[in-house]
């Protein structure tokens, strides 16, 4: 039994305990999360809806889909921003990903993937978790025109060949078109408290693409011109699109799946399942269904473009070791898309280039208008459908 002195101590250190909570909550989670509600109140997905209607004419440049010409106006007035989201476990379901025009898939480390997400033609309310900067989405990111928008926390920043830190200050986006959270200041970026006590800190970080647009404007004149007056879109190339496939036309592909890892399969393999109805694909993550957590819906995507890059160590003497993928150049690849399966090439031969992708005859392919997600495996993995 506890005799009298010792009840009297875990009465205190309880008190104390109870107090410095109290006091964390009252004094700082309670009055941020009111912060927090006061900024989300402010937004909008007015993009993501009719903006008064109208016929679907306007095709974005980014991914073919078509909008309605008030939702165009809008688009036009800013420039293409590629957001990091992280795929760990802790990260899932993220928010945003459904409203990306294009979304990139590789290992940043361990087996785990990120996600370099390409939004300028829909807004989200809510995009993360935001993490931090890798070189081979840097090197992705270029090939959307001048000074795109890049919204990370932080990155590699070991000497070396991965140190994509250090490629940002080089590219002289440090503090212009880099979005970087230790630039930018709350609430621009914002903890999500509520996954906060479940979850380590570096999983919480989250952004709004509206308020990132507006910040670049306000903050480095930056809007669909840079502070020269000169529009991002001279040097970018789109991609050729179509319309989808006629329900006749219509392939039998009704699954891809793949790991990126064979040590990290279980956790981060990847399912596509094809849906010939929507003519579509859904995503499994680790064998669950891979939702958006502002929707509670599956992933889906109109393309599924297999791309095999060299992967090789960066041996920077990082613990744990940072990783380069071979994205520029050229390599062999898989097209998913009405239902068929196609072997592809893939050529970028300038950073400042976007990834085209080609047919066995040497014609560049048309993507199905809508969202296109590019999966860069190790060259070597195998790919099942």
């Amino acid at each position: 039994m506890f005799n009298k002195k010792t009840t009297i101590i875990i009465a205190v250190v309880l008190f104390l305990v109870s107090a410095g909570l109290s006091y964390y909550f009252f004094g700082y989670v309670k009055p941020n999360q009111e912060t927090l509600k006061k900024y989300q109140a402010s937004l909008s997905d007015e993009s993501v809806e009719e903006l008064g209607g109208g016929p679907k004419t306007e095709a974005c440049p980014l991914n073919g889909r078509l909008f309605t010409k008030a939702q165009k106006d809008r688009w036009e007035q800013r420039r293409p921003m590629g957001v990091m989201i992280e795929n760990s476990l802790d990260a899932r379901p993220q928010s945003g990903l459904s409203n990306a025009d294009v979304i990139y898939e590789a290992v940043a480390e361990g087996g785990i993937t990120r996600f370099l997400s390409m939004f300028y033609c829909l807004d989200s309310k809510t995009i993360g978790p935001v993490r931090s900067a890798r070189i081979y989405f840097l090197k992705l990111l270029q090939g959307y025109g001048a000074y795109p928008l890049y919204a990370h926390v932080g990155g590699a920043n070991t000497p070396g060949p991965a140190d994509a830190l250090g490629e940002i200050k080089d590219l002289n986006w440090d503090s212009y078109n880099d979005m970087n959270q230790f630039a930018v200041p709350y609430p621009y970026y914002y903890r999500d408290y509520e996954r906060l006590p479940n979850r380590a800190t570096e999983h919480t970080m989250y952004a709004a693409t509206a308020k990132l647009w507006n910040y670049a404007k306000k903050e480095r004149d930056l809007t669909n011109v840079d502070k020269k007056g000169k529009s991002w879109t001279q040097g970018f190339s789109p991609w050729k699109f179509k319309d989808d496939a006629g329900a006749g036309s219509r392939g039998t592909v009704k699954k891809v799946s793949f790991p990126f890892w064979s040590q990290s399969a279980g956790d981060y393999a990847v399912e596509w399942g094809y849906d010939a109805k929507t003519n579509s694909y859904v995503r499994k993550n680790g064998g669950n269904p891979h939702l958006d957590k502002n929707t509670g819906k599956n992933l889906t995507t109109k393309n599924v473009v297999i791309v095999f890059a060299e992967e090789s160590p960066a041996n920077d003497g990082y613990p744990g070791g940072h990783l380069l993928y071979d994205v520029v150049g050229s390599g062999n690849g898989v097209l998913f898309q009405d239902g068929k399966a196609a072997k592809i090439t893939w050529k970028k031969p300038k950073e400042t280039q976007m990834m085209r992708f080609y047919d066995e005859s040497g014609k560049e392919v048309s993507l199905v208008r809508g969202q296109v997600f590019v999966e860069i495996l190790p060259v070597g993995n195998k790919v099942t459908y």
